[in-house]
């Protein structure tokens, strides 16, 4: 087990990687294969269907977002500063310290403030679908 004791703190970029990594390579994975077929099927002379061609073109492609959207995003966000910021008064409550409230406090500020900028941005949004 020795030599092992690198990978502690290269831990969490590591699984920043492969949370990144793993799903990008499955999704062209999943399109290298649908294009073999759409050429084998070109190859074979079968007509191509346009909701095949449609759907390959809007792969990529984002619907705008909505108002609903939007609060239910900064919702979410406000869930968690809420959930950090528990979690901190827990923590001191259980522990009697009261700096680890002011630090958990502080970090939930960042999810917070996210959150309400998108529920500010949800009653700005033109597109209320």
């Amino acid at each position: 087990m020795q030599g092992f004791e690198i990978l502690i703190p290269l831990a969490p970029f590591l699984m920043v990687v492969a949370i990144i990594a793993i799903p990008a390579w499955l999704k062209s994975r999943d399109r290298r294969e649908m294009q073999k077929t759409l050429r084998a099927a070109i190859d074979k002379g079968q007509p191509m269907p346009p909701e095949i061609i449609e759907a390959m073109s809007k792969e990529g492609a984002r619907p705008p977002s909505t108002a609903a959207r939007d609060m239910r995003v900064g919702v979410i966000w406000l869930a968690v500063a809420i959930g950090v910021a528990a979690a901190g008064w827990g923590l001191s409550y259980a522990d009697g310290d009261s700096e680890i409230f002011y630090v958990l406090g502080g970090l939930s500020a960042i999810p917070g403030f996210i959150g309400l900028a998108f529920i500010i941005l949800s009653f700005f949004n033109k597109n209320k679908g």
